[in-house]
């Protein structure tokens, strides 16, 4: 059986069009009449949006640290079904788990940069690469860290391909992190050890009893479409296109999904929109009428191949930059690529295709922050 840092839940999905930036038809999305956990469940009373209709207003913040409850399972929100006993024995059949070696002898040149953090007043947004899809951002006046992972090997994989693009120490003192979902690659139990046990955690729903287990106090689970507030940031939960697992035993027990922050003491807000890890579907469009105006999209360009087993939950480079049109981010940063080996492609093909497709879209080359690791952007 493949690892479990990152499984994919697909493998019968048709593979991609051959012009992957062409116009797909929507797919069918129901939004619930309030968000909250019964969103996708029986009982709840979806309302399907007109095109181009008013977003439905939204909720309140929830308060930071509550205690809350869950369902066992969050099955019912995952976009296309788990993979069956066939695509297992189709994927052992062939082999495909890590790039051949051709596809490894591109790790020397791989965009590794670190320097010093850039100055950030409480005015200012920064987006620091630290490799894969750990952020440093800067907004607000908050520091606040997206999926850290600082260790060098997570369970599963060969170890890194390139370091930390920012040593631990050369941190900022955290204000707050998030977590997109449960995999290893992004939840790492030894980088939130280095943490002090007070820094608050925004999480998705069901993984605070995991986190208040390792000490932490101050830990916020939210359901989809739900946000709170810390400082004068808002952290707003969205869905995405993937699943959770940690264990042989706890498929889709917790939730899974990307982060929009949006310093609200702005004149004007300004918001950066992190996916997590996704593949390419129709929360991308819904996502944006929600979130209107983000300045940067951080979205996932790696771990693609073969097509036929990921496609469904990691979107290829292709589709990253259709994604970014979709939420109609003005920036796209690419991430989750050149640092953990966990699927087929070359690995340096994902950059070369993702700047390619940002040059067949004609959109402007400044406005790709194709970073190296370690590289910084304030704006």
């Amino acid at each position: 059986m493949r690892d479990q840092t990152d499984t994919p839940p697909a493998g019968t999905r048709p593979d991609a069009p051959a012009s992957p930036l062409a116009p797909r038809p929507p797919a069918p999305v129901s939004v619930p009449a309030a968000p909250g956990p019964g969103f996708g469940r029986a009982g709840a009373a979806p309302v399907t949006p007109a095109p181009g209709g008013t977003p439905p207003a939204p909720a309140a913040p929830r308060p930071v640290g509550e205690v809350r409850s869950w369902p066992r399972s969050f099955a019912d929100r995952l976009t296309t079904p788990l993979p069956g006993i066939r695509a297992y024995a189709r994927l052992a059949r062939e082999g495909a788990f890590r790039p051949g070696p051709d596809g490894l002898r591109g790790i020397p040149d791989l965009p590794y940069g670190p320097a010093p953090l850039p100055a950030a007043g409480p005015g200012t947004l920064c987006a620091t690469w630290a490799g894969h899809a750990s952020w440093v951002l800067r907004i607000g006046g908050l520091t606040v860290l997206t999926d850290p992972v600082w260790s060098r090997r997570i369970i599963g994989t060969p170890a890194r391909m390139t370091p930390v693009g920012v040593r631990w120490e050369e941190l900022p003192p955290v204000d707050a992190v998030v977590i997109s979902h449960n995999h290893y690659d992004h939840l790492d139990a030894p980088t939130l050890k280095r943490l002090p046990r007070h820094t608050p955690l925004f999480v998705p729903a069901g993984l605070a009893r995991w986190c208040r287990r390792r000490g932490f106090t101050r830990v916020t689970e939210l359901d989809w479409w739900e946000s709170a507030e810390l400082g004068g940031v808002r952290f707003d939960f969205v869905p995405a296109h993937h699943w959770s697992k940690r264990s042989l035993i706890d498929t889709c027990r917790t939730l899974w999904g990307g982060w929009v922050l949006t310093d609200t003491r702005a004149v004007t807000p300004r918001k950066v929109y992190f996916a997590g890890d996704t593949g390419y579907g129709h929360w991308f469009g819904e996502i944006g009428r929600r979130h209107p105006g983000i300045e940067l999209a951080m979205l996932p360009i790696g771990a693609y191949a073969p097509r036929w087993w990921l496609s469904d939950v990691h979107a290829d480079p292709e589709e990253a930059v259709r994604a970014c049109l979709d939420v109609g981010a003005r920036r796209m940063a690419p991430m989750h690529w050149g640092t953990f080996v966990l699927s087929a492609e070359p690995v340096m093909e994902p950059l070369h295709r993702v700047r390619a497709a940002w040059a067949r879209a004609g959109l402007p080359r400044d406005d790709l922050w194709d970073l190296t690791i370690g590289g910084s952007r304030a704006w």
